[in-house]
């Protein structure tokens, strides 16, 4: 007699993976710009978006741990991702196909097939057709908006997170809480207030006046207001060098930086809507990106052209009507290049070069006799370098912080949200 025997369904490995966390592993390859590349011959601007590019970024976060649940790790699934040769395996190749179908399901990645190109004919009427050059055939993908917004978010997250909160709102006071406002001591209600009255304190004051008795007598002088926090409205540029020093001396400060300015828009869009968020590269130019390809963009051209930078900064704020408006500043290195009359650019990578020096700051003047705060990230920590980053201080009564790349989230985020509100009085 034939004999069925059931056992209990457990579910495909690729299931039992958290998605989210996936994406945040993969967080540094989706955002990756450019770093990597120089030490592998590769030009530092190469966009590396291949699918099998993707699909040995997965197997690193699957080999890191942690991604599958341990009764879904079979001791064979878990010795084939010891092997370095686990690429090669059928059953890992599966796994990590079926993770890039979940991502692509999601909304994480775009996948894009590959371009199919016709090879010419080798004669024509004229003669013989010279070899075809070498196209990339290779099947690629983009990231989406999903993606970046995510991304953003788990970074703002784990900044406010590592200041000693788990969660975060739109609040006005320096420790994050859900639920807490903000505000000051109650006073006497004058013409024009808005009527957020505090009953307690009117009620006391009819009684101390008129004494406990039914119905209580109220005159207008008793009448008290809650005192709460003015949310300044805001408009910020923030300036982010892509210069090629942003990737060099062995440490990648362009991706951090990248990371930050994402959760600051997250911040400001889920947080304070009122305010508004411009992104502008500077490089041996300068130029205004919009926030959605922030994700996408990597190191630029070799120069510091810090001028042009906030020339167009400028540009942007004074078309802005905001109580308050600034330039965040991240660089890591000294102006090295201005754009002349002509539209030629002068370069000097050696020093401080006192005309380009002298330049950037009649610039800084400017921003300050428009009344643009300048608050510059300073990533880097040479006595020169702060000199200058000192008299940009001075000059637009703003301020300066000399940080590293791990740090420069914390600093950044405090500061934008210290300055989002003043008390009423």
């Amino acid at each position: 007699m034939k004999v069925i025997k059931y056992g209990k369904y457990t579910g495909e490995p690729a299931d039992a993976v958290d998605l989210d966390e996936l994406v945040k592993r993969l967080g540094d390859f989706f955002l990756q710009s450019g770093f990597e590349s120089q030490y592998f011959g590769l030009s530092e601007f190469e966009n590396e978006r291949s699918m099998e590019a993707l699909r040995e970024a997965i197997l690193r976060a699957l080999q890191e741990g942690y991604l599958l649940p341990e009764d879904q790790m079979s001791e064979e699934l878990r010795e084939m991702l010891k092997d370095p040769g686990a690429m090669n395996n059928e059953e890992i190749r599966d796994l990590i196909e079926k993770l890039m179908d979940r991502l692509a399901g999601e909304g994480y990645i775009n996948p894009q097939q590959p371009p199919q190109v016709t090879p010419p004919p080798q004669t024509s009427a004229l003669g013989q057709v010279g070899q075809p050059q070498e196209r990339n055939t290779e099947a690629r993908f983009e990231i989406t908006d999903k993606a970046i917004d995510f991304l953003g978010f788990k970074t703002l997250q784990d900044l406010l997170g590592s200041l000693g909160r788990s969660s975060f709102g739109r609040h006005d006071t320096r420790d994050l809480s859900t639920g807490v406002e903000s505000g000051g001591a109650s006073r006497p209600y004058e013409f024009g207030d808005v009527l957020n009255l505090d009953i307690s304190e009117t009620l006391s004051n009819a009684i101390r006046r008129e004494g406990a008795k039914v119905p209580i007598e109220m005159q207008y002088k008793d009448l008290m207001v809650h005192q709460c926090e003015y949310q300044s409205s805001c408009a910020t540029v923030l300036l982010l060098d892509c210069s090629h020093s942003m990737i060099l001396y062995g440490e990648d400060r362009f991706t951090p930086a990248k990371r930050v300015a994402m959760a600051l828009s997250h911040l400001i869009r889920t947080q304070y809507p009122g305010d508004s968020l411009s992104l502008v590269l500077f490089h041996d130019s300068a130029e205004e990106v919009p926030l959605h390809e922030l994700a996408r963009v990597q190191v630029g051209p070799y120069y510091t052209n810090t001028r042009e930078g906030l020339r167009m900064a400028q540009r942007i704020l004074l078309r802005q009507r905001k109580d308050m408006r600034q330039i965040v500043m991240i660089t890591d290195g000294k102006p090295s290049a201005l754009t002349l009359e002509d539209g030629r650019i002068y370069k000097n990578a050696f020093g401080l070069d006192p005309f380009v020096v002298g330049e950037t700051l009649e610039e800084v003047n400017k921003c300050k006799r428009a009344g643009i705060m300048i608050n510059t990230f300073m990533l880097a920590t040479d006595y020169s370098l702060v000199h200058f980053v000192q008299k940009i201080t001075e000059m637009c009564k703003g301020k300066a912080y000399f940080t590293t790349p791990y740090n420069l989230g914390q600093y950044l985020l405090m500061d934008y949200m210290q300055r989002k509100t003043k008390t009423i009085h």
